[in-house]
């Protein structure tokens, strides 16, 4: 590959360095990988086959997992929206970056001295888009097209921070929901007729973006705004689950799964194309019945595996056994300095706090994941860590919010706060974090709560 230079902006402040793969998985410098990264918004991990047996079906993603290789322990770090896709864009923590929860309009997001992958990978000579939801900064400096995004359309934030806002239109009425082509507003103000096409127009983007991608190898990041409430799906989806709304949004969003797939086969580049599917978090289950599927203690919004474990699909032909499962732990952060080093892409290994994970994920003999942890918050509130090894989870003292009553048809529900004290899960044996055991493996909380003081202090004793 002829790769072009990381910024000098990037070169004066950070040390870069490629990552390390063995000989058999060295890139092919004449053809690298192209690298598409789905991401739902508010996905449950039980929402599609084969993670979990809904009513509706869900054969394209089915069919990406048959395909490639399903991972069953997957984390974020944080359960919530712009905290999340930071996380995932940047590989760094949300103590790092100070991106926390959801940011609203003109918010500052992403600060720009954290370089991205989609930068990364432009650096590269990579062909970068994007489409769908950004949620990662509503500033000039910090909207995707100046992120190193050279196509980009959709939204700046959630779909839900608009003058139909169900609990608070006033607020969320100020700043008019804007649809954006390419560093411009295209659509002023979204209404419900636009969001039915949120979808659709995200999808064909993508498979437009794959059929002209010419010899130059490609990034796509299709980050679709469902199904975050307000649940909108197009006509030809509309009534299709016969199991209501959240059900015809599943479908379409496997469709466009389907779309994606279609189009790297028809452009045939799939075999030299690697695929993450993922959800930024779990699900909103105060909205009831337009929330989705986890088998978890709690939901978005809180430290509970219901919250930060998501379903997790990558498929790279002839690199991952196809229709295998995996139960190694790893988190979003690693994505992209696995992605850096698959691709031989220089990246920023001093500033990131994510690892390369390419030997765990393929499932090489004697292949550990050398993070000593990963530390899980709420807001701007440290609350836990999982071990590396994704055995133990150590919850600090802390409240989080529980469902205590459902809504209905967009309608929020109702929740009351509960509190956790200091207690370790065994997550091998107790996935749904139901049983404290630190009274009986003493050693092992005392390790943890160390890692976790250490954390607080370094990133968030200011």
């Amino acid at each position: 590959m002829n790769k072009k230079s990381i910024p000098l902006l990037l070169l004066s402040v950070f040390s870069l360095a490629a990552g390390r793969l063995s000989a058999a998985d060295s890139p092919d410098a004449s053809d690298p990988p192209n690298v598409v990264i789905i991401f739902l918004d508010d996905s449950g991990y039980a929402d599609f086959q084969p993670f979990g047996n809904q009513q509706y079906k869900t054969p394209n993603v089915k069919r990406l997992a048959d395909e490639g290789r399903r991972f069953t322990r997957f984390h974020v770090p944080q359960a919530v929206c712009s905290a999340s896709r930071s996380a995932l864009m940047s590989g760094c923590w949300p103590g790092r970056t100070k991106v926390f929860g959801a940011h609203g309009p003109n918010g500052r997001g992403l600060d720009t001295k954290f370089p991205n992958l989609a930068e990364l990978l432009k650096a590269n000579g990579y062909r970068t888009g994007w489409f769908g939801k950004w949620h990662l900064g509503d500033q000039p400096e910090t909207r995707p097209h100046a992120r190193g995004f050279d196509e980009t359309a959709g939204l700046m934030y959630s779909n839900d921070m608009w003058e139909y806002h169900p609990t608070d239109p006033v607020k969320w009425g100020k700043v008019p929901l804007s649809y954006w082509e390419n560093g411009e507003v295209t659509v002023e103000r979204v209404t419900p007729e636009h969001q039915k096409m949120l979808t659709t127009w995200a999808t064909e983007r993508a498979v437009s973006f794959i059929g002209r991608s010419g010899d130059q190898p490609f990034f796509l990041y299709l980050a679709h705004p469902m199904p975050h409430v307000p649940l909108f799906v197009s006509d030809k989806f509309a009534g299709k689950s016969g199991v209501g709304l959240y059900g015809d949004v599943m479908m379409e969003l496997d469709w466009s799964v389907g779309e994606v797939m279609r189009a790297l086969r028809q452009k045939g580049v799939e075999e030299n194309t690697l695929i993450v599917f993922s959800s930024d978090n779990g699900p909103w289950q105060v909205y009831g019945n337009h929330a989705g599927f986890t088998p978890f203690r709690a939901a978005k919004g809180t430290s509970f595996s219901g919250g930060t474990q998501s379903a997790c699909i990558i498929k790279y032909p002839g690199k991952l056994e196809p229709g295998s499962v995996s139960d190694a732990t790893f988190c979003s952060i690693d994505i992209l300095p696995t992605i850096c080093t698959v691709t031989g892409t220089d990246f920023p290994q001093g500033l990131i706090d994510g690892r390369n994970q390419w030997p765990l994920i393929r499932g090489e003999k004697g292949a550990v994941n050398e993070q000593l942890y990963y530390p899980l918050s709420t807001g701007s509130s440290f609350e836990g860590l999982i071990s590396g090894d994704g055995r133990w989870k150590l919850h600090l003292p802390h409240n989080f919010r529980v469902v205590a009553e459902a809504g209905s048809d967009g309608r929020a529900g109702k929740y009351v706060q509960e509190s956790i004290e200091l207690s370790l899960f065994d997550l091998d044996n107790d996935p749904m974090e139901s049983i404290n055991v630190i009274e009986k493996y003493p050693e092992v909380a005392e390790r943890l709560l160390k890692l976790a003081n250490a954390h607080k202090r370094t990133f968030y004793s200011k």
